[in-house]
């Protein structure tokens, strides 16, 4: 099992960057593919971009290509998101989660979440 904390987040002016941690607890982290998902009021929770156990693959949703950069430290127990180029449709609260298999973009898929943090862009 793995408990997820994520953190970074806050309001920024359009065309802004923010970078999002993640930070797991547990022995097992590197052995567990990390997803991104966002989730704006009144919408369905979104894939933002995953990163496979070792770091080596990732995948980003058509939305952020380009824009975001998903990365990990396993020395450190944490995944980050780097979102640059913030829109104020960016604006959602962003979870992260983690998964045995590689990739999932289903949130469906995801058994273990963390709290959120909220990521505000305004225009």
């Amino acid at each position: 099992q793995v408990q997820l904390v994520e953190s970074g987040g806050g309001l920024v002016q359009a065309g802004g960057s923010l970078r999002l941690s993640c930070a797991a607890s547990g022995r097992t982290f590197s052995t567990y593919n990390i997803g991104w998902f966002r989730q704006a009021p009144g919408k369905e929770r979104e894939f933002v971009a995953a990163i496979s156990s070792s770091g080596g693959r990732t995948t980003y949703a058509d939305s952020v290509k380009g824009r975001f950069t998903i990365s990990r430290d396993n020395a450190k127990n944490t995944v980050y998101l780097r979102m640059n180029s913030l829109q104020p449709e960016d604006t959602a609260v962003y979870y992260c989660a983690a998964v045995r298999v590689y990739p999932v973009v289903l949130s469906t898929g995801y058994p273990y979440w963390g709290q959120g943090t909220q990521v505000t862009v305004s225009s």
